[in-house]
């Protein structure tokens, strides 16, 4: 992968900064009104089927378990499903900022993005939304970590005062601009439509793959296009919502228009299924329609280590465990796969060196290749270099873990304990 650093200054990530004033009024998205206050059952039905020539199946519809089965108007189809766990984004931030004598003042400042519902007790009203991290900081905020001191969620349909959702920050990330929210004990989500998005593999996304982006653009409520997978996976490097750190983010190159406030919306495929979390594009007059997702297995492993090491501590980052290896991956190639008609890359990922003292040495060798890793019994494939990153968010000190290498020729199996290893903050 190469790093785009010649892109930095013309790429943007995508929040909406609505309002910097002494004192301020909502955030724009609250201006609409007039919205009927939930769709009933034979109205989901409607939305999600009818006669568009292909067979959807909704299972158990007080759940909303939507099934697309084939292809037919299925960019429609997709976006119905997909809109029921979207949510757009409000915060509120206290700000110092210089007025126009150069005087240092307080305000406060409102933006907009979006979300997506992760997990959903609808008993209880109770959800995780996944969104930016620059969603809900700012490099101004006068706050002790720059989060909103007020963030608000709105459901599809529900984007208006009356059916604001309170959501606390749990924890997030800078460097991989993620962040989680919780909602608790809400009569509007426990009432409503709203499903937990359907993730997907996004290892196995591959070009032309259809990218639905369900956002917030302009803080005008939640709204779907449609466009294209150029890349796969790449590493970009574009600057950190601080404004001062250059992070290498690995991300998916999309087509589809995104602008302001789609930052921290779902990208789908044709299935409705969530391949990753959209959170920037590049802003040149010579360059049209690149923007950049988060990939949705980086997207759960952060979601859920933020959860495990965050929700009901006081800690606010995720942790990873380094190994204490360098990888090669000199020797490339692709694969078709006949059953989907895809063509996927691939890397031979050879251990180059070992750290001494790391949790490597003892248990690899140099010039292992990795071929998995099984993960409290999960078996993760090891085809790409960025999967092993991938896969440490996954690790908690009392995880079985399981590599299979190929040594001298034959499958190996190493067993790695992390149990007494301190695992790496991640900013």
């Amino acid at each position: 992968m190469n790093k785009k650093k010649m892109l930095l200054k013309a790429i943007s990530l995508l929040c909406v900064i609505v309002l910097a004033v002494g004192s301020m009024s909502s955030c724009m998205l609250l201006m609409s009104d007039g919205n009927e206050d939930y769709m009933t059952e034979e109205e989901v039905r409607d939305m999600i089927s009818g006669s568009l020539g292909t067979t959807t199946t909704v299972e158990n519809v007080n759940e909303y378990d939507i099934t697309i089965e084939n292809n037919g108007s299925a960019n429609l189809l997709a976006a119905s499903k997909a809109v029921l766990s979207a949510v757009s984004v409000s915060c509120n931030f206290n700000v110092s900022y210089q007025n126009i004598f150069g005087q240092n003042v307080l305000g406060e400042e409102s933006s907009a993005g979006a979300g997506v519902i992760y997990k959903l007790d609808k008993t209880k009203g109770d959800a995780y939304i996944i969104t930016n991290y620059h969603v809900v900081y700012n490099a101004s905020a006068t706050e002790n970590n720059g989060i909103s001191k007020s963030i608000k969620v709105y459901l599809y349909g529900l984007e208006s005062a009356k059916y604001a959702i309170s959501a606390e920050y749990i924890g997030g990330s800078l460097t991989q601009d993620l962040a989680v929210l919780k909602v608790t004990g809400s009569q509007t989500l426990l009432k409503s439509n709203a499903v937990a998005a359907t993730f997907t593999n996004s290892d196995d996304v591959s070009i032309l793959d259809t990218a639905i982006a369900i956002g917030n653009p302009a803080a005008g409520g939640i709204s779907a296009t449609v466009g294209c997978v150029n890349v796969d996976s790449e590493e970009v490097v574009i600057l950190g919502s601080d404004g001062r750190t250059e992070i290498a983010f690995r991300l998916m190159r999309i087509d589809t228009a995104v602008n302001s406030g789609n930052s921290g919306g779902g990208l789908f495929n044709d299935k409705g299924e969530l391949i990753g979390i959209v959170n920037a594009k590049i802003t040149s007059s010579s360059i049209d329609n690149i923007a950049y997702a988060i990939p949705s297995n980086i997207v759960k492993g952060v979601a859920d280590n933020i959860i495990h090491y965050c929700d009901g501590t006081d800690k606010v980052n995720p942790y990873r465990y380094v190994i204490g290896i360098t990888m090669d991956n000199s020797e490339l190639y692709t694969v078709y796969d006949e059953e989907t008609g895809k063509i996927h890359k691939r890397e031979v990922v050879k251990i180059a060196t070992i750290n001494a003292g790391s949790i490597a040495e003892g248990n690899f060798k140099v010039g292992d290749i990795l071929k998995s890793v099984s993960i409290d019994g999960a078996v993760y494939e090891i085809n790409r270099m960025f999967q092993i990153k991938d896969s440490m968010f996954l690790i908690y000190s009392e995880s079985e873990v399981v590599f299979t290498v190929e040594r001298d020729g034959a499958d190996v199996t190493v067993p790695v304990s992390f149990a007494g290893a301190e695992p790496s903050k991640v900013n």
